[in-house]
């Protein structure tokens, strides 16, 4: 255990865009402390350079998370404060962070939360979906096979769903919670929040992929998904009969040529056996 004289963990929130969301507290943390474990320096150096600060900084990320970590622990039983930051939001939030906490718990140094700046509840609470219990996803699994199994173990849950996803993924993400939660299902689509070109689409699952299919998917993104209602069918699109999911898509804003297109993809289907399905 360690005496009174070991030094600080700090988990320091850092903006994730706008450089003017970062708190007074954690600028005089990061001027403050004898060290900054930084995700990517280089990434955390251009933050630290807009307000001058000038402490000692090194790398501290999912690939040397173990050595790394040792170090740091060391530095903090010879009473050295030590601030962690990621590239954007809170440490320990889908970055490193987490395991270090836990260490420094294990040797009796104390971890202090310095909060800011979160993508998970700035995309929910400009969502329009409700915020009184939700659950945060983080990234679902990248390979489809793991992506789709997850969403059918989660197409239940009733409280509003917070997920990470990164541009090349966006699609297909969209297009298997159509599948698994069905088309109707809210959604809200947050980009790069806090940015310049920052835009919030907020719809339906199937007319979100519509709506992305038409405009490239390009920088960070928060999926913020509508909870399950109890007045839901229990199955989703993928089990409705060919006929029934198109009908299913046209109710919810689309035309009948788009919905036949949309209906072959998701199922991996030729578009001319869904339009005999359809005409018969």
């Amino acid at each position: 255990m360690a005496g009174k004289s070991c030094g600080t963990l700090y988990l320091c929130a850092t903006p994730i865009g706008n450089l003017e969301d970062i708190t007074i507290r954690a600028l005089t943390v990061l001027k403050e402390c004898d060290l900054i474990a930084a995700e990517d320096t280089r990434h955390t150096r251009k933050l630290l350079s807009h307000y001058d600060i000038h402490t000692r900084l090194i790398s501290y990320h999912a690939h040397n998370e173990q050595r790394q970590g040792e170090r740091i622990i060391d530095m903090l039983l010879q009473g050295q404060d030590v601030a962690v930051v990621s590239d954007a939001g809170m440490p320990g939030i889908s970055d490193p962070g987490a395991r270090l906490v836990e260490l420094a718990l294990e040797h009796g140094i104390p971890a202090v939360p310095v909060p800011g700046a979160s993508a998970v509840i700035a995309g929910l609470v400009v969502s329009g979906l409700p915020t009184a219990r939700f659950v945060f996803e983080g990234f679902l699994p990248s390979n489809k096979k793991g992506r789709r199994r997850h969403l059918e173990k989660i197409r239940g849950e009733q409280r509003t769903m917070v997920f990470y996803e990164s541009p090349h993924r966006l699609l297909e993400t969209l297009r298997d919670m159509c599948s698994k939660f069905g088309g109707d299902r809210q959604i809200a689509v947050a980009r790069e929040l806090t940015k310049k070109h920052e835009e919030i689409y907020r719809g339906s699952l199937h007319l979100a992929v519509s709506h992305f299919e038409k405009v490239p998917p390009r920088g960070e993104f928060t999926l913020v998904v509508a909870g399950s209602r109890e007045e839901d069918r229990a199955e989703s699109f993928a089990d409705l009969p060919v006929v029934d999911h198109v009908n299913r898509l046209i109710a919810t804003g689309m035309d009948k040529k788009q919905a036949i297109k949309e209906v072959a993809k998701l199922r991996g289907m030729p578009k001319r056996d869904v339009y005999k399905a359809v005409e018969q």
